[in-house]
């Protein structure tokens, strides 16, 4: 991505006001977004995003998940870090500069069973590889997905119930996490690997998500 380009997608960390549990900018209202008002505690802590899931970013992400234009990959992995940067200034109890604290890792959302050998690849997991291995950061494979159908064919209320008890865990949690996903919508498939991670031992779960629908 050449520089122009890169400068027409800034991220949302210089938002004033961003719901202080879902993550997505607030319009008219403070503190916490109406959606996240008018529904049950979920099990993540906090969850920090990116970009909206309209527009150009949404044609960013089908040229990434679907076209696998992997040299996205890296535009993603500087925005991540630029989040995280974002976040650590601020005091949140995530990350100093670049490094995780102690006990802190980076655990990406399992895929669907089937997926990888269907498409080819994972967007997350390659994506995870870059932070891993180009950023240093600490990063826990920790979380299985049983069969399940695919969130994105589903309603709201089915979502929640669609991936109940099917997230398992298959090592020990770190005892502070952070679930990476691509997109978030209603907070479902966040909700059940933090479920599952807290279950086994983990304190902390917070969510870092590439977009948010």
């Amino acid at each position: 991505m050449c520089d122009a380009c890169y400068l027409q997608f800034k991220s949302g960390n210089g938002q004033t006001e961003k719901c202080d549990y879902c993550g997505k900018p607030l319009i008219s209202e403070h503190k916490r977004c109406l959606p996240c008002r008018n529904r049950n505690e979920l099990s993540f802590d906090r969850a920090m995003v990116l970009f909206p899931y309209t527009g150009k970013y949404r044609k960013l992400l089908a040229s990434y998940k679907f076209e696998k234009n992997i040299a996205l990959g890296n535009f993603f992995a500087e925005k991540i870090c630029e989040e995280i940067t974002y976040n650590a200034e601020r005091g949140d109890v995530l990350m100093p500069s670049l490094n995780f604290l102690k006990d802190t890792q980076l655990v990406p959302v399992p895929p669907r069973p089937g997926k990888i050998r269907k498409n080819g690849w994972d967007q997350v997991e390659y994506l995870t590889k870059l932070l891993e291995r180009g950023k240093n950061i600490s990063v826990s494979r920790c979380l299985k997905r049983l069969p399940s159908k695919s969130q994105k064919e589903l309603d709201r209320e089915m979502r929640q119930s669609n991936l109940r008890g099917r997230i398992i865990t298959i090592r020990q949690p770190p005892k502070i996490a952070v679930l990476l996903d691509d997109v978030i919508t209603t907070g479902s498939t966040l909700d059940a690997c933090a479920a599952a991670l807290k279950e086994n031992g983990a304190e902390k779960v917070y969510g870092l998500c590439l977009f948010y629908d």
